[in-house]
């Protein structure tokens, strides 16, 4: 006897009560069928009469997870209009171009910071488990994105921890980091890439040029402008090409400056003795510190569920597979740069490397004169290619969480133009907060301690909840012993930053950018 399965979706159709269907599936909903019944208009496919029961050729007869998904899988269009969703034909390519878009970036540039409190053998040590630790936490993330229990495809990183904890919960502790992690990164590379473009300016005219330089707003505003227009593309598949060619240039301009570096020598007086505090709590916080940029160096987690909801996926080729194919290749190149240029750096700047800036800093102090404009130049334009692409995949969540709002609320697509205008919005918001706020940067530590959970801890508590390991099992001790471990750095970051800013200060400086 065939079974009924009625299709969640309006109108219906009546068909008759001995025919068997598959049913639709959504693009939130886990796509487990390339049956040729999903390319079938509904209204035509509801007029026929089969006169034999038909059973999707996939399910066996003994059944299976699937087939509980599948019976279990309803349709959901909002979805389908969202800029995350609505494109479903990524793959392992675009997953490594967005991986390395977002997973490498400035923040990699102030590593050598952390050597100079922690020395040679405790700073490698430190930067090799903190790789392991979030590479292993990413991997759970791309195995919990999909459910064959639920018939459910976490495409968002708050959907799936809602899912896991509640709304409630996830309204507390996990939309301010996340949010800030989207938002929050969006200001830092206006600040960075209206800096940078100003910085190039000085290098390209030097004292041959005549003309006015803008003002440090101005190139604020030109840098938003650039990312504005760029963030009209509809979706996150259609910005690959954008995340290509930022993942091209952030690998050029962290590999070009640890070669000048290595290339010009170390300089003189160099010193790698770690730095010595004056009282026992301020050498434990300024560890702490030294931990912290490693963490926050590995950033991109809030956003690989997204990148891996732009896969196609069925129970024979699930999503999981090419994503992580192309996240094992993205943070390949990731370790290729970081490790070189955290090393690198130590290596010929010792103690003198700056901690505003790092590397890049270092690279125009002391190799300004012995360095030619071209180098100079090439990286700075790196540098600002670099961060008008990232604002593209990280404003994308912040796009699609603006959108959805108007989908649910008037039940159609985002017209064209109500797009464009939520992402210019959400982008001079941002410019606007780049220069009320520039002193944003001292706060980092803090709001970075309260978004590290984000990275190292939520998924490991996210897997005990979904999947289960057995009590006692090495899953289970690895699991908690890692979450627990994250939300306690997290709290001791949060901890140091407080301390930080009330030990040394903040310069506040209002709508005065440098």
């Amino acid at each position: 006897m065939g079974e009924l399965i009625e299709v969640s979706s309006v109108p219906i159709t009546p068909r008759p009560a001995v025919v068997e269907t598959t049913p639709p599936f959504s693009a939130s909903r886990p796509s487990l069928s390339r049956a040729p019944l999903l390319s079938i208009d509904l209204t035509e496919a509801s007029s026929m009469t089969p006169t034999i029961t038909q059973t999707p050729h996939f399910i066996s007869p003994l059944g299976s997870p699937i087939r509980k998904a599948i019976l279990l899988t309803k349709l959901d269009p909002h979805d389908a209009w969202l800029p995350i969703t609505e494109s479903r034909n990524g793959n392992a390519f675009y997953a490594a171009f967005h991986t390395l878009c977002s997973g490498i970036g400035i923040q990699a540039l102030v590593l050598p910071v952390a050597f100079t409190i922690l020395g040679w053998a405790w700073g490698i040590i430190s930067l090799t488990v903190a790789f392991v630790w979030q590479l292993y936490t990413l991997w759970l993330l791309v195995r919990l994105h999909e459910s064959t229990e639920t018939g459910m495809r976490y495409s968002r990183y708050l959907q799936l921890f809602s899912a896991t904890f509640g709304d409630k919960l996830g309204n507390i502790v996990a939309l301010f980091p996340i949010m800030y992690l989207s938002g929050g990164t969006c200001v830092a590379l206006i600040i960075i890439g209206g800096s940078t473009s100003k910085l190039f300016f000085q290098i390209v005219c030097a004292a041959t040029c005549t003309a006015k330089p803008l003002t440090a707003v101005e190139w604020y505003l030109v840098f938003t402008c650039a990312a504005v227009v760029l963030s009209q593309l509809p979706n996150l598949n259609s910005i690959a090409g954008v995340s290509l060619i930022g993942a091209v240039t952030a690998i050029g301009y962290c590999t070009l400056i640890w070669v000048v570096s290595v290339t010009k020598g170390r300089i003189d007086g160099v010193s790698y003795d770690p730095q010595t505090a004056n009282s026992e709590i301020t050498r434990v916080f300024s560890i702490l510190n030294a931990f912290g940029i490693f963490a926050f160096a590995f950033r991109g987690h809030n956003l690989i569920l997204e990148i891996q909801a732009t896969m196609p996926s069925d129970e024979k080729h699930p999503s999981h597979v090419p994503m992580w194919r192309g996240v094992k290749f993205a943070y390949l190149l990731i370790a290729m740069c970081i490790f070189p240029l955290a090393i690198a750096g130590y290596w010929a700047y010792g103690l003198k490397i700056p901690a505003n800036g790092g590397m890049l800093t270092a690279l125009y102090a002391f190799h300004v004169r012995d360095t030619s404009r071209f180098l100079l130049g090439l990286t700075s334009i790196l540098v600002i290619v670099n961060a008008v692409t990232s604002f593209q995949i990280y404003g994308m969540p912040m796009f699609d969480y603006m959108e959805s709002k108007y989908t649910k609320r008037m039940n159609k697509p985002c017209p064209w133009w109500l797009r464009s205008l939520f992402r210019a919005m959400f982008g001079y918001g941002c410019f606007f907060v780049a220069v009320a706020i520039p002193f944003l940067g001292s706060l980092a530590g803090l709001i970075g301690g309260i978004a590290l959970p984000v990275t190292l801890a939520y998924p490991c508590f996210m897997w005990l909840k979904i999947k289960k390991p057995k009590q006692y099992s090495a899953m289970w001790w690895l699991n908690w012993g890692l979450g627990l471990s994250g939300m306690a750095l997290s709290f001791l970051l949060i901890a140091a930053g407080v301390y930080v800013v009330i030990d040394t200060g903040i310069e506040v400086s209002f709508f005065k950018p440098h």
